[in-house]
C-alpha cells in the first residue's frame, strides 16, 4: 500500500518536517517519487520510522538510531523484550503460556489461564504483573514480525472480556461520590488500559459512565448535557504531533470548563505538552489509586 507523507504523519504522529529532516539528515527513508516529484512510501516505511521513534524515545540519538540495520534494530526489539520479562517465576509463567496459547487461538487453554490467575491473585495484581506486561510483550513482538495483528485483536479481545466481567461482578449501587466519564478520543482504540480504570473507580466507589473508544468531542458534549461529570478520564496512547496533542487537550479544556481532567498514556508526548492544573496526569496505577484514596477521604 502507498502512503503519501502526510498519511506517515497521521499514523506515527511524527511532523512532516521532522520526517523531511531525517530522510535529509539521515538517510533513514528512502520514498520512490512519482513523475511529479511527490513523495510515496510503503507500510515497511512506517515500520522503520515507528522503529526510529521508539529508539530514540529508547535513549539513541536520531542519528544512532537511522544508521542502524534491520538486524541491529530488530537486536534492540529483542531486549526490549527481554525487559518485559517478569522477575516472579509464577507471573512469568502465566504470560508465557498466554502467549503460547495466544497465538495458536487457543480459546479455551487462554481464558481458563486467564481466569486461574485472576482467582488466585485478583485483577489487579493481575492486571499490573500479567496483563499489562503480557500487552507490551505482544506489541514488541508485532514490531519484530513475531505475530500478526490477528493474533494480537485475538488476546486482546479475551482480555477485554475478562475485565468487563470484572466490572459486571460489581454490585450498581446508589453512590454518593463523585461522578466519571471514561472515553478514548476518536482516533484511540486502546481499550483495555480504560477498562480497568473503570474497574478500579467501580471498585472504589465512584460512579462510572463508560463510553470506550473512538469518541467523538461532539458526543462527548452531548453526554454532557444529560450526565454531570466531576471528571474526565481518556488515554492518549498512539503516536501523534506534539502540536495535535495540544489541540485535542485545548478543545477538551474548552467545552468542558467544570470538570476535572485526568490523563495517561504517552509518557514522552503527555511530559512535552505542558499541562496546567486543571489536568491531572498519572504516569502509574499507584498514582492512580492514590488519587482515588485522596478523593474518597477528602
Amino acid at each position: 500500500m502507498k502512503l503519501s507523507i502526510s498519511n506517515l504523519e497521521r499514523l506515527s504522529g511524527i511532523p512532516i518536517h521532522t520526517i523531511r529532516i531525517w530522510e535529509r539528515r539521515y538517510n533513514a527513508l528512502t520514498p520512490s517519487r512519482s513523475s511529479g516529484n511527490t513523495r510515496s512510501y510503503t507500510d515497511l516505511d512506517l515500520k522503520r520510522l515507528l522503529d526510529i521513534s521508539s529508539l530514540n524515545q529508547a535513549g539513541l540519538k536520531i542519528s544512532q538510531a537511522c544508521a542502524l540495520s534491520p538486524l541491529e534494530v530488530d537486536d534492540f526489539l529483542k531486549k526490549d523484550i527481554d525487559k518485559t520479562i517478569n522477575s516472579n517465576i509464577q507471573y512469568e509463567f502465566y504470560i508465557s503460556q498466554l502467549l503460547k496459547f495466544g497465538i495458536a487461538y487457543n480459546e479455551l487453554s487462554f481464558a481458563d489461564l486467564l481466569t486461574q490467575a485472576i482467582t488466585e491473585h485478583g485483577v489487579e495484581v493481575s492486571y499490573q504483573q500479567i496483563i499489562y506486561p503480557l500487552l507490551q510483550r505482544l506489541g514488541l513482538m508485532w514490531r519484530r514480525d513475531n505475530i500478526c495483528p490477528a493474533q494480537e485483536h485475538f488476546i486482546s479481545g479475551i482480555i477485554r472480556q475478562k475485565l468487563m466481567t470484572a466490572i459486571d461482578s460489581i454490585p450498581l449501587k446508589i453512590q454518593t461520590k463523585s461522578t466519571w466519564l471514561l472515553f478514548l478520543p476518536e482516533d484511540e482504540a486502546h481499550e483495555i488500559p480504560l477498562l480497568f480504570a473503570s474497574y478500579l473507580l467501580r471498585t472504589y466507589g465512584f460512579k462510572v459512565l463508560y463510553l470506550g473508544d473512538r469518541v467523538p468531542i461532539e458526543s462527548l458534549k452531548d453526554v454532557m448535557k444529560n450526565f454531570k461529570a466531576e471528571h474526565l478520564l481518556f488515554f492518549m496512547v498512539r503516536q501523534r504531533t506534539i502540536a495535535d496533542a495540544r489541540s485535542y487537550i485545548a478543545a477538551i479544556e474548552n467545552n468542558f470548563s467544570d470538570v476535572k481532567i485526568h490523563l495517561a498514556g504517552n509518557e514522552k508526548l503527555i511530559n512535552n505538552l505542558s499541562l496546567n492544573d486543571r489536568i491531572n496526569h498519572f504516569s502509574s496505577i499507584e498514582e492512580f489509586k492514590n488519587l482515588l484514596i485522596n478523593l474518597n477521604h477528602a
